[in-house]
């Protein structure tokens, strides 16, 4: 009996140097790194954070420019830009001559736009700003960005949770096979049917939790988690935040939470992000990567 409260101390010492030593040695010079890249890719002249307009086409005539009788007012550009046409699913552009703008890097009066569904969506240049075509079910948008938009120049950087390697969590993959599919709701307000390929399954606090991943695209090298916690909607973004991780290998999957990262609509109005799934709704507070933007007014 005298000896029991010195085993117990030391196998919790154990278990918490095991947590630990499963994280590389420069673990948090790795995290670091990933870390500034992000904020990089973020910041780009063509990031999130360059995104001024989602306006969504009608079937036929849509005339585009910054003046206000277009029936798309862009907020940069000239007020003629010229006149989109959306019929069966492709949309044309007509260029006016005056406006300056290129097509893929080239002087057009007309061109047929590829969407984002293509490999290589078409990319409308007109000054500092910029659009392509999107697809979303059976709706097309302009994602118009600007290098000058008042979201990048203005930028606050993002806050996040202190290092922590005991959120490096090792779990276990349980592949399904077949895969399932998985319904992922998005801001919009439609629904993506999502191929799931299997679900992580971690212990924390003596508490079994499980992960749904979707696969982007048959080539993806990596699973994609849209997951919430205790913390969403307080001390992080509410909707969702996103986490990447390498496929199982032995069947294990790290779920590394330090690289838990807000979407896009986390900083603008004008993404088009998926919504956590109920299954991947953590009844668990979530203390590691991206904290709420402050200074996001949605």
């Amino acid at each position: 009996m005298i000896r029991r409260p010195f085993v117990l101390v030391t196998a919790l010492v154990t278990a918490l140097s095991a947590a630990v030593s499963a994280a590389p040695p420069d673990y948090v010079k790795q995290v670091e790194t990933w870390r500034a890249k992000r904020l990089e890719r973020l910041q780009a002249a063509d990031g999130w954070l360059s995104l001024i307009g989602l306006d969504w086409l009608q079937p036929g005539r849509n005339t585009i420019g910054s003046g206000e009788d277009n029936d798309i007012v862009l907020k940069a550009g000239p007020a003629r830009l010229g006149l989109a046409t959306l019929a069966d699913g492709r949309a044309t552009l007509e260029l006016d001559p005056a406006a300056d703008a290129t097509v893929d890097g080239a002087p057009a009066t007309r061109a047929l736009l590829r969407d984002d569904s293509a490999e290589q969506p078409s990319v409308v240049r007109f000054g500092s700003a910029s659009f392509l075509v999107i697809k979303r079910g059976d709706r097309y948008a302009l994602r118009v960005r600007d290098s000058e938009a008042a979201t990048r120049k203005h930028f606050l950087g993002i806050d996040q949770y202190p290092i922590d390697a005991a959120w490096r969590v090792e779990a276990k993959w349980v592949p399904f096979d077949p895969p399932q599919t998985l319904d992922i709701p998005n801001i919009i307000g439609t629904v993506d049917a999502m191929t799931v390929p299997g679900k992580a399954v971690f212990e924390r606090d003596g508490r079994r939790y499980e992960l749904l991943p979707v696969v982007e695209d048959p080539d993806a090298t990596q699973l994609f988690f849209i997951l919430a916690d205790r913390t969403s909607g307080k001390e992080t973004y509410g909707a969702a935040r996103f986490l990447y991780a390498d496929k199982a290998e032995n069947g294990i999957v790290v779920l590394d939470f330090n690289k838990a990262y807000n979407p896009p609509c986390a900083f603008t109005p004008y993404a088009t992000c998926p919504l956590a799934p109920p299954e991947n709704r953590l009844a668990l507070a979530v203390t590691a990567g991206e904290k709420k933007y402050r200074g996001s007014d949605h």
